[in-house]
């Protein structure tokens, strides 16, 4: 398949999704830009971090085609893949006692180690984690461990960029163990990427904070794609009453909305 998008990072055409006869996903088409931050929100079970796990190459598609770069994601290697995206699963299961230091090193892979320790040291300043450092990660918070796993990717991500230019981030819901401060510094972190030329895609479930987040918003409805576009413009009172079922308020603050909740339809 050609890139017929020649600005996409990357771009789903036609992807569908069936487990055991359920469909997942249907039909959805979207292309992700190089500097642009996405927010995929939806209700639970819409199919959000489905499609962020086929996006990233974890999962196949049933049907449809996902590209990378102009390139059928499907002919990456997992090592190559590694190189061009990094992500930030939902739940992250770490069994042994590696220290924080450790973990976040593991983003580098088999770099040398003079080349990923700079990269090392700027993503544990960035979340601030240099308190936690020799910690042990399962003695710490399920949040201070979030962080920890989002400073790891961060390396990943900057370890590749460093070869191939530009790549893709993906999240997934990687505020749900942050209290508010943290939620605002890491999607603050995530769109610096952005404007750094990264792609980057995040599924959220707070709609404010989705805004703050993102320049664009796919809004995911029982596994296709119900709105696509500027937060002022997918995030609506019709919106929300059709996909979510709440009556809501919307205002606005300098030219985004912001959402207040009234009640349950």
């Amino acid at each position: 398949m050609t890139d017929t998008h020649p600005s996409a990072m990357i771009e789903a055409d036609a992807v569908c999704m069936t487990i055991r006869h359920a469909r997942l996903l249907n039909d959805v088409r979207a292309q992700f830009r190089g500097g642009e931050s996405v927010a995929i929100v939806g209700p639970n079970g819409a199919g959000k971090s489905t499609l962020l796990r086929l996006l990233s190459g974890d999962l196949r598609c049933s049907a449809g085609n996902i590209c990378l770069k102009g390139q059928n994601l499907s002919s990456f290697s997992s090592r190559e893949l590694a190189k061009h995206r990094a992500m930030l699963s939902q739940h992250v299961n770490v069994s042994f006692p590696f220290t924080v230091e450790e973990i976040v090193a593991i983003g580098a892979g088999d770099r040398p180690r003079a080349i990923a320790r700079p990269l090392i040291d700027a993503a544990i300043a960035e979340l601030a984690l240099e308190p936690f450092r020799h910690r042990e990660l399962p003695t710490l918070s399920g949040g201070e461990q979030q962080r920890a796993h989002f400073a790891r990717v961060l390396v990943q991500l900057a370890c590749g960029e460093a070869e191939h230019g530009p790549g893709v981030l993906l999240l997934d819901e990687p505020t749900s163990s942050l209290d508010l401060r943290y939620q605002i510094n890491l999607v603050e972190i995530a769109k610096r990427r952005a404007r750094e030329g990264t792609a980057v895609i995040a599924v959220l479930h707070d709609l404010n904070l989705a805004v703050r987040f993102a320049d664009r918003i796919v809004v995911i409805h029982k596994g296709s794609i119900a709105a696509d576009g500027k937060p002022a413009d997918t995030i609506t009172n019709k919106m929300i009453a059709d996909v979510f079922e709440v009556d809501t308020r919307i205002g606005s603050e300098d030219g985004q909305p912001y959402v207040l909740l009234q009640r349950m339809q």
